[in-house]
């Protein structure tokens, strides 16, 4: 039974007292420990060992006084030595440890001093003998009790998951798979934890039992395991009276974690080995929120990438709960601590009433990570109104420390692995917190045996009545990360799923599997008040998706966007992590829906963000206070709304790379069939066309048939453009092969043509395009705008442009990607062209010739390097900077003062521009 720290405090200052005359290092060291361990219950022979001998890195042996491998090293002195010399012989013997055995805390002492040093935390103590029982608390590390800041991707997190990653794989080659595995694994991971933090006590009560009881063959090892797994499911009192001594000393933990029998793992000496490692590595460092990336590590790379599974830094998960709920909390509990009156206290104990009573549910909650997080700062608030109540003066009841446990957190998971893994996290952050609380007041606050659970569920989310698991009036909060599949990703049945959910009639839409969670949610929010965080692909606000998936959300489900976090790049504790851009959204029903919007933007891909408050957010997440519709989506047009021309894609040889060569396979080529040379031409794509260097194409267009017989290389080539397209699995290329000499899209410009390329980095200011000439073929990677006009480069080319590029357009992961649906056909010009306002547009011919002759001063660069942001010329960004000018004045007289300003003009142009397409389908509705 661990002793309570009243009872340790009282201990201590009998052991002041006690020990007060001690003074000689070699004959009384042994015993002062002896007594100093037996202040917390601890005997000092089942941790530490005393003159371990050690080889310093100068190659001089010495002897550690007292030493706790992983855990503590002690140099003690005689009384009145110095301790500055026992310092440097405590670092000399730490240096020479192997890292595994290093210890966190180092402890120097002439028995009337102690001086305590935490090398984690890089915190020193030092006070007299006399004083211990006031900093007793610093030693609870010795009942696993300590204090730890969890730092964000440290590289413990990683050091852990490669230890349980290497004992998964050994299990598993042995046979030992499948769930039994994984059941065992779970099980295993919180008997580490447990070793390290006081739910088993003494330290290292597990490691003692492994490394002592068992052969070092492995062949016992199963079965101790098996046997422990039981007597930890086995209450105290129910054990049998025979049962062994080292075994009866682990607490009964139940909570579902060790009910049932598992088959017994067979261990050799080296699997052994491995778990023993894992025994002594110090799991008191690692969050439990990491337990999802430990998880992801020892998944098959195909089934986590089948899964779309993203696991989440602590940073991230933050920014979702802080704006959905926990800024708010802390924000009033600020102002009620900082009340004078005497409702003070009553309005605190209201607060912690509500802190007990929220429910929270993630849906895909995976692993558990947000789950964990959440709860962690849900009980640091705790902790913090916990302080003021104290601070009045009165007693608080042990009992009643705590209010907010793990059942008011529910989740729906598809594997029972890692639904599993959550349950088990939960649990021991609970434990963790428990410790801080213990720490904080001075009294043992401890949740062992488990009685209350987390609520998950092994279902499939989007089959589950998700009010099943939590009903919708009495949650609070749904947040999380629900799985990532863009639309050309998904299973047949996911695909199924997004359309039903989404029912969007004709062809379902081409929504990414993550946006089939926010209409669910929708679903599920209509019977209740809570408010929603979900991470996303970026590609929901941006390009098409955004027009499918918003107009449910407003309209269908009654949501508003409350806050939002604008692209930013996902991060993850994970080995073979996924690198993702995303967006973060939070949703409000209407009536609840904050009056002040907060949304959260990152400039060029910095880590920080820069937050303003907005009266509304748009689907494509900026203000749009200015707008007079701030839910308007820019829907795909199949033809020019703006009375452009219009622009088309290159061409798609669809030929398997046949007619495709490099410079060099050209020469070869031209080498044996000299012949040949008409018919190549220069073929660019996006990359040629940015960065230089050029490839080349076979156009056999209008080859006469009898000049081809003469041909025998190039007809070879033909044969397998036949054969490839023959054998797929697409009826239009099938249908080709009837005619291989020519191209699936086949464009070949007779004149000068200005290219566009389809993805350009989110880095630069503006879209590098320019004119090119035959017989220069462009590929399907770019857009090409045949016979165009300088006023057509201006305009394109310009930050207006730009701006809606940015927030119409679709994204290759954080880059630019040009759509002609999208951007050019729903681009709104300054007046329209055709109607005799073409005058107008003139004024642009002069700015955007002097950015073509700023590009010519610079013969050797590229594209990419005329418009890299560190490497643009500066008369470069100059002639642009004044096309920007010109272009601003024929939309209006007053200068933009931001992009926002700009996409807010362009909207406002485009509700007019689409106002008969809008009309024509709020017809067609009411007629269904």
């Amino acid at each position: 039974m661990r002793l309570s720290w009243n009872e340790i405090r009282a201990r201590a200052a009998e052991f002041a007292r006690t020990w007060a005359d001690a003074s000689y290092e070699k004959g009384e060291t042994q015993p002062f420990y002896e007594a100093f361990f037996r202040i917390f219950g601890v005997e000092r022979r089942s941790v530490a060992r005393y003159e371990e001998q050690v080889r310093r890195l100068d190659d001089r042996r010495g002897f550690m006084d007292l030493f706790w491998p992983g855990v503590l090293l002690v140099e003690q002195k005689s009384a009145g030595r110095s301790l500055d010399a026992a310092a440097e012989q405590a670092d000399a013997y730490f240096d020479a440890l192997p890292s595994r055995d290093r210890p966190r805390y180092r402890l120097l002492s002439d028995f009337r001093t102690f001086d305590l040093y935490d090398r984690d935390e890089r915190e020193r103590v030092s006070f007299p003998l006399s004083d211990l029982p006031e900093h007793i608390e610093k030693f609870g590390f010795i009942l696993g009790v300590e204090r730890r800041a969890f730092r964000d991707q440290d590289p413990v997190n990683i050091e852990a998951a490669e230890l349980m990653g290497r004992l998964h794989d050994r299990l598993r080659d042995t046979g030992y798979a499948g769930e039994p595995l994984e059941r065992f694994l779970v099980r295993l991971l919180f008997c580490l934890f447990a070793d390290d933090t006081g739910v088993f006590e003494p330290r290292d009560l597990l490691l003692d039992l492994l490394e002592s009881r068992t052969r070092e063959d492995g062949s016992d090892l199963g079965n101790t395991l098996t046997q422990l797994f039981q007597v930890l499911d086995t209450p105290v009192e129910d054990r049998y009276s025979t049962l062994d001594e080292d075994l009866a000393r682990f607490p009964h933990v139940n909570g579902d974690l060790f009910r049932g029998t598992l088959p017994i793992p067979s261990f050799d000496g080296a699997m052994r080995g491995a778990l023993l490692d894992a025994c002594r590595f110090d799991w008191s460092k690692i969050s439990p929120a990491i337990f999802g990336a430990l998880f992801q590590s020892v998944m098959d790379p195909v089934e986590r990438r089948e899964q779309g599974a993203h696991y989440t830094t602590e940073r991230n998960i933050l920014k979702v709960i802080q704006p959905l709920f926990l800024d708010d909390l802390r924000s009033e509990f600020r102002r009620i601590a900082a009340r004078k009156d005497r409702g003070r206290r009553a309005a605190l104990l209201a607060f912690w009433k509500r802190l007990g009573a929220m429910q929270f549910l993630d849906p895909a909650c995976g692993c558990g990570n947000f789950l964990i997080i959440a709860y962690r700062e849900l009980r640091s608030l705790e902790i913090e109104l916990l302080r003021e109540l104290r601070g009045d003066g009165q007693a608080l009841d042990v009992a009643a420390l705590s209010q907010v446990d793990v059942d008011q957190f529910h989740g729906i998971e598809l594997g029972e692995f890692p639904a599993r893994i959550a349950a088990a996290a939960l649990w021991m952050m609970d434990h963790i917190m428990n410790n801080r609380l213990s720490l904080e007041f001075g009294q043992s606050f401890v949740r062992i045996p488990l009685e209350k659970s987390p609520r998950i569920r092994c279902a499939d989310a989007l089959e589950t009545d998700w009010s099943g698991v939590l009903a919708p009036d009495r949650c609070s909060f749904v947040f999380g990360n629900p799985p990532f599949h863009g639309a050309k990703y998904q299973s047949p049945k996911q695909r199924e799923q997004v359309r039903r959910i989404a029912n969007l009639g004709g062809n379902g839409g081409t929504l990414d599997y993550v946006a089939a969670w926010f209409l669910r949610a929708g679903e599920y929010l209509a019977e209740g008040s809570a408010r929603i965080g979900f991470v996303a692909t970026n590609s929901i606000t941006q390009g098409e998706q955004a027009a499918q998936l918003w107009p449910l959300l407003f309209e269908r489900h009654g949501l508003e966007i409350s806050f939002a976090h604008r692209t930013f790049a996902w991060g993850s504790n994970a080995r073979g992590k996924a690198h993702v851009h995303v967006v973060i959204l939070g949703l409000s029903r209407k009536e609840t829906a904050p009056a002040k919007r907060r949304l959260f933007t990152y400039e060029h891909g910095g880590e920080e963000a820069l937050e303003v408050a907005e009266p509304t957010i748009s689907p494509y997440l900026f203000g749009a206070a200015g707008l007079p519709n701030p839910h308007l989506v820019v829907r795909e047009a199949a033809r020019p709304l703006n009375g452009m021309p219009r622009i088309i894609m290159g061409s798609q040889p669809i030929d398997g790379g046949h007619f495709i060569f490099t410079r060099e396979e050209r020469d070869r080529f031209l080498g044996e069939e000299p012949g040949a040379g008409p018919f190549f031409r220069p073929f660019l794509g996006a990359r040629e066309f940015l960065r230089g260097g050029r490839r080349w194409i076979l156009a056999l267009h209008e080859t006469p048939p009898q000049v081809l017989r003469t041909l025998p290389s190039v007809r070879e080539r033909v044969a397998a453009v036949r054969e490839f397209r023959s054998k797929s699995r697409r009826a239009q290329t099938k249908a080709l092969a009837e005619t291989p000499t020519v191209w699936q899209a086949n464009i070949l410009p007779t004149s000068p043509f200005l290219v566009m390329p389809e993805v350009s980095s989110e880095r630069r200011s503006y879209l590098p395009i320019g004119w090119l000439e035959p017989p220069v073929v462009p590929s399907n990677l770019v857009r090409i705008l045949p016979n165009a006009a300088p006023w057509h480069f201006a305009l394109l080319t310009s930050a207006m442009h730009m701006a809606w590029l940015r927030s119409m357009g679709g994204r290759l992961k954080s880059d630019f990607r040009y759509s002609i649906g999208l951007v050019y056909n729903t681009f709104p010009l300054p007046a329209a062209p055709g109607q005799g306002e073409e005058s107008g547009f003139a004024a642009l011919d002069a700015p955007a010739q002097a950015v073509l002759d700023a590009r010519a001063r610079y013969p050797g660069a590229t594209l990419a390097d005329l418009y890299d942001p560190d490497t643009m010329p500066p008369d470069l960004k100059k002639a642009h900077l004044r096309l920007d000018r010109a272009v601003d004045r024929l939309y209006r007289k007053a200068p933009f003062q931001s992009e926002r300003e700009r996409v807010e003009h362009l909207l406002e142009r485009y509700a007019r521009l689409a106002a008969p397409l809008t009309a024509r389908r709020k017809k067609t509705r009411r007629r269904r």
